[in-house]
């Protein structure tokens, strides 16, 4: 998921924009979950989302400093294969941290792609690097120098780059994992998200955005889908997006930015595109995404809003078919101070106050829950701080991670569960991530089928 700006009305910054927020986690254990394969790995600062792909996991850490580092793990164990110095140059704060890419290659190799520092005796408009290196002993492959970029992404067994991105020449660029050789480009922003070993979809970011679906291979254009047919006319990628894949199908989800100028709100909402060709499934136009949530592809949970800006209820909507799967009427919703919390299974909505009996509803009927042993996961800080970052501009936050609370008394619970739900989570290769208020890095192999997380 990205996000270029942040909201700024409270109602939307609270329901829509949260995800741009630093907020912290925390876990616990129980004999349940003991039996399975678990680890924790404290040496960590988790700042950004984590990547996995061959055993491995990558992400960014945050050093005591104020630098960043590419620190890569053993998805098996949690120990620490190596550490590189990375940076950002030209990444927008509203979009966090970036994350490294790590992928398969072709010839059956797994290679961590990152943003290091420029390289020494660089000179002129270069500002970065991008390596790649063997994702097992962190050895450099190959690196390309870089003047702007919002980082790497894996598509399929190749690296997707987009670079220039705050010149003119602005474009996206496929490289060879082994060989730094491109393999094609398109001009403009792109941003990668859905691929296989043989096609990538990306969002091109323009001023009529669009997601164009590409073979990996030739650079071929598959087809094209106009995010104004699903959404209609006045789409502004200011507020944010996110996009994830459910079964054959993509959904996305553009979030509200209202104009400084012109006071306008843009089109925004949820809809669903066939991977196979680009046709609409569905769309559901004026809707916004709630946090903690899971990922539009996985558990979505929206709320709607009005041509007067009045929001309504809350549901919970199949992304198969875009189907209201529970909801709450607005009249069911608490005054103001809350926060939501969710059970594992999402079956019920939760509306948290901190210390004090909150008030929870089950999405199947509509009816009131009662709270006594409800429990709920929801942010574990309200008011995250901004991270201190040598050499890079304010605002940047780490992910955000969720507690367990009781909403009786709108505390934490005391021993809280193995794992935040995997609507949070997500799954690869049944293994669960996630990141505690600390930063260290936590996993657990579940054999839990892979999904997106909230992140993606």
């Amino acid at each position: 998921m990205s996000v270029i700006r942040l909201q700024p009305t409270t109602a939307v910054a609270m329901l829509g924009a949260l995800s741009a927020l630093a907020l912290a986690g925390c876990s616990g254990s129980d004999a349940a979950t003991e039996r399975l394969p678990t680890w924790h790995n404290a040496q960590v600062n988790v700042v950004s989302r984590t990547s996995t792909a061959g055993g491995v996991v990558a992400t960014t850490s945050l050093r005591p400093d104020g630098t960043l580092e590419t620190a890569a793990l053993d998805l098996a164990t949690g120990r620490r294969l190596w550490a590189a110095p990375a940076t950002m140059a030209g990444r927008l704060p509203g979009m966090g941290v970036s994350a490294p890419a790590v992928l398969r290659t072709a010839a059956g190799r797994t290679v961590v792609a990152s943003v290091d520092p420029p390289e020494r005796g660089a000179k002129g408009k270069w500002n970065a690097s991008l390596v790649v290196r063997d994702a097992r002993t962190g050895a450099p492959k190959w690196s390309r120098p870089v003047h702007s970029t919002f980082g790497p992404q894996r598509c399929g067994a190749y690296v997707c780059l987009s670079e220039h991105t705050a010149l003119a020449s602005a474009r996206m660029v496929v490289l060879d994992p082994e060989t730094g050789k491109t393999l094609w480009k398109l001009p403009g922003i792109s941003e990668v998200e859905w691929s296989d070993q043989a096609r990538v979809v990306l969002l091109r970011l323009a001023a009529k955005p669009v997601l164009e679906a590409y073979e990996l291979r030739s650079g071929e254009m598959a087809w094209q889908q106009p995010i104004s047919q699903a959404l209609g006319e006045g789409v502004d990628m200011s507020g944010g997006w996110s996009f994830g894949a459910a079964g054959e199908d993509l959904i996305g989800y553009v979030a509200p930015y209202t104009s400084p100028r012109t006071k306008k709100t843009s089109a925004f909402g949820l809809f669903s595109v066939r991977l196979a060709d680009g046709a609409i499934n569905w769309m559901r136009p004026s809707v916004v995404r709630v946090y903690p949530s899971g990922s539009p592809g996985y558990a979505p949970v929206v709320r709607p809003v009005d041509q007067q800006g009045q929001y309504g209820g809350f549901a919970r909507l199949d992304p198969q078919n875009g189907r209201v799967l529970g909801q709450i009427g607005a009249g069911d919703v608490p005054g103001a101070g809350w926060w939501l919390a969710f059970p594992a299974r999402m079956d019920r909505i939760g509306f948290l106050l901190h210390g004090k009996p909150g008030s929870a509803y089950d999405l199947a009927t509509g009816n009131a829950a009662p709270v006594k042993e409800q429990r709920g996961w929801s942010f574990c800080v309200t008011d995250p701080k901004p991270l201190e970052l040598k050499g890079q501009p304010k605002g940047f936050y780490s992910v955000a991670a969720v507690c367990e609370f009781d909403l009786a008394t709108g505390k934490r619970t005391e021993t809280g569960a193995a794992a935040p739900p995997t609507w949070f989570t997500g799954s690869q290769d049944g293994w669960r991530l996630w990141r505690d208020e600390k930063g260290g890095l936590h996993a657990i192999k579940d054999a839990t089928a892979n999904a997106p997380g909230m992140y993606g």
